[in-house]
């Protein structure tokens, strides 16, 4: 069966984006060093990727206006927005705890949580994240969105797997034992 895989940037207190939603902090201590080596290997384990409205116009305004950065993947956008779905992006109003279940009876690779916080909510609420991919960035913002921001519950976790580059590092967690009555049912 497919995993859910949340694969996110965060800084070290714990945001990931500014307090004006910004991301332009996103480097290691080498700022025009590549940190795309991690991105690459996980991306290749990739066919869907689900984000929300909000993470999907940064990405199209600010971080790559010319080019979808995602070209080969099915994308989901959370939005209550009447647009035109597109060749490889989907606009949906349905709610993500849904979307994700059916997503995930589908063949083929696993499916990754891109962003942002009302996205990422609900599914650590009803428990339906496999993997948490979090690349701590070498910076303290202060104040700004935080990650988990709402009462979750306790999930516990397990390391999987860590690694640092340019002081940067990734942290993988995989849930300590599952779970089989999700929540959102």
């Amino acid at each position: 069966m497919k995993k859910v895989v949340l694969f996110i940037a965060m800084s070290l207190d714990g945001y990931i984006a500014d307090q004006y939603g910004n991301v332009d902090w996103l480097a290691g201590e080498e700022p025009d060093r590549n940190d795309m080596e991690s991105y690459d290997t996980f991306i290749q384990d990739i066919d869907t990727v689900v984000m929300g409205w909000n993470t999907y116009h940064q990405i199209v305004t600010e971080l790559s206006p010319g080019s979808w950065m995602y070209s080969g993947l099915q994308s989901y956008v959370l939005t209550h927005r009447e647009l035109p779905d597109e060749e490889e992006i989907i606009f949906t109003g349905e709610d993500v705890c849904g979307l994700v279940k059916r997503l995930k009876k589908a063949s083929g690779k696993d499916i990754w949580i891109c962003g942002g916080t009302q996205t990422v909510a609900p599914l650590v609420a009803e428990n339906l994240i496999d993997q948490y991919y979090l690349s701590v960035i070498p910076v303290i913002l202060g104040k700004g969105i935080r990650l988990f921001e709402n009462e979750t519950g306790r999930i516990p976790l397990k390391l999987v797997q860590t690694k640092n580059y340019n002081g940067i590092t990734d942290l993988v967690y995989e849930q300590r034992t599952q779970v089989s009555d999700s929540r959102c049912d």
